[in-house]
């Protein structure tokens, strides 16, 4: 039988959060150039302060980098005592940037089927808990219908295009100058890590996209943050996500969690609430057997 849990968390806007750098956070782990099918990927690892306990692997939002998560995985790590993996994909912070935009319009499958299993592999990490925030969420949930995982948190995931997405690209496209400069400070080239995301999402080749399908290979329990307010994506993704996961034979339970007056960026806005979601999931995650 399906397992599935619904929960709704008033929760005030936070977005005045200060920037603290995951490299401070972490003990001064500085990052480093991990080379793997012929790009550089940058990568902190976070070492463990418990044993027998999974890797944590932290999968950023289209835009983002390394330091733009500031200390939440250090603290994810440090409240679950799991090691952590923080990674720049291909075309984003310090790692090698895009050759040419836009992407190809199964980027997200790539990451999810190919490019994080060769990572993973390649670092000799077994069986993790994955967590991932929006294009990361979609990479989260593709790896997980798979691969073994111990367990899997997605914030803010989308599995289909929206109109309200695609009114979110088009407000972020409008601004593109600043973007590109605010972004200038965490991407080697901001320019290309823009126009990669945007031009994607707003071409036509990509209005079909849709993994929801997939869902359905996914076997290990599931934790689902979404804000209510959130630009890019409504709680349908969610929908579609468990409809997609309760059409599998595993149907491992789901957590949903739904965040009033917070957007696109949960971790951040309502920052205590979701390390205790993801710190609770990830002790249920460890506790269960196999």
């Amino acid at each position: 039988m399906e397992r599935f849990l619904s929960c709704h968390v008033a929760h005030p806007m936070n977005a005045s959060v200060p920037p603290v750098s995951l490299i401070s956070a972490s003990s001064a782990i500085a990052p480093r150039q991990h080379r793997i099918d012929g790009i550089e990927l940058e990568i902190v690892q976070i070492p463990a302060t418990r044993d027998g306990l999974p890797t944590l692997v932290f999968l950023h939002e289209a835009l983002g980098s390394i330091p733009q998560w500031r200390d939440f995985p250090a603290n994810v790590c440090a409240r679950s005592g799991c090691a952590g993996l923080v990674f720049s994909r291909y075309g984003l912070g310090q790692s090698t940037p895009l050759t040419s935009t836009p992407r190809p319009t199964d980027y997200l499958e790539n990451e999810g089927w190919n490019s994080l299993p060769a990572l993973l592999r390649d670092l000799d990490i077994r069986r993790p808990y994955l967590i991932g925030h929006s294009d990361g969420a979609s990479i989260a949930l593709l790896y997980a219908a798979r691969n073994p995982v111990i367990g899997l948190t997605a914030m803010a995931p989308h599995v289909r295009v929206e109109e309200v997405t695609l009114e979110g690209v088009r407000t972020a496209e409008a601004d593109r100058e600043r973007l590109v400069t605010a972004l200038g400070k965490y991407h080697r080239d901001a320019a290309r890590t823009f126009d990669g995301w945007s031009q994607t999402w707003a071409s036509a080749e990509f209005r079909d996209w849709n993994i929801q399908a997939a869902m359905s290979g996914i076997a290990a329990p599931t934790l689902l943050i979404q804000g209510e307010n959130d630009q890019y994506g409504t709680m349908e993704q969610l929908d579609w996500i468990t409809d997609g996961i309760a059409s599998g034979a595993a149907k491992p339970p789901v957590r949903r969690v739904e965040l009033a007056n917070v957007g696109h960026v949960p971790w951040r806005e309502a920052a205590d609430t979701v390390l205790d979601e993801i710190a609770a999931h990830i002790r249920m995650c460890t506790a269960l057997p196999g």
